[in-house]
């Protein structure tokens, strides 16, 4: 199983959009979120869903300015990202609970994590 994403380097009050393409057959079975990590800092919870996109679900700092997407088809999920501010500077992880359809913001409850993708916010 393997999980990719691209970042990128944006201006403060601009957007990116992150993707997480997976490989492997679980991807419709699973939860999957998207987490950040600043140096020095525990890695947080950012945003998550579950397997039909049903629920969605996002931290305080996510809410109103980024949205969490998937397409099953595609085995990808993504991160659309507005209004950023460079607090949003971070290495970003996709994420996935296999199997699961109990969406969870703790990290130890995660199972495949893609290999984190830099995101520089300048202002």
């Amino acid at each position: 199983v393997q999980l990719q994403g691209l970042g990128g380097l944006v201006q403060a009050g601009g957007w990116l959009r992150l993707s997480c393409a997976a490989s492997g057959r679980f991807f419709s079975n699973s939860v999957m979120g998207w987490f950040r990590q600043v140096p020095g800092k525990e890695r947080e919870f950012v945003a998550a869903i579950n397997w039909n996109s049903g629920l969605r679900y996002y931290a305080d700092s996510a809410k109103g300015r980024f949205t969490i997407s998937r397409d099953n088809y595609k085995n990808t999920v993504y991160l659309q990202m507005n209004s950023l501010k460079p607090e949003d500077t971070a290495v970003y992880y996709c994420a996935a609970d296999v199997p699961s359809f109990r969406i969870t913001t703790t990290s130890a409850e995660y199972d495949y994590w893609g290999q984190g993708t830099e995101l520089t916010v300048s202002s």
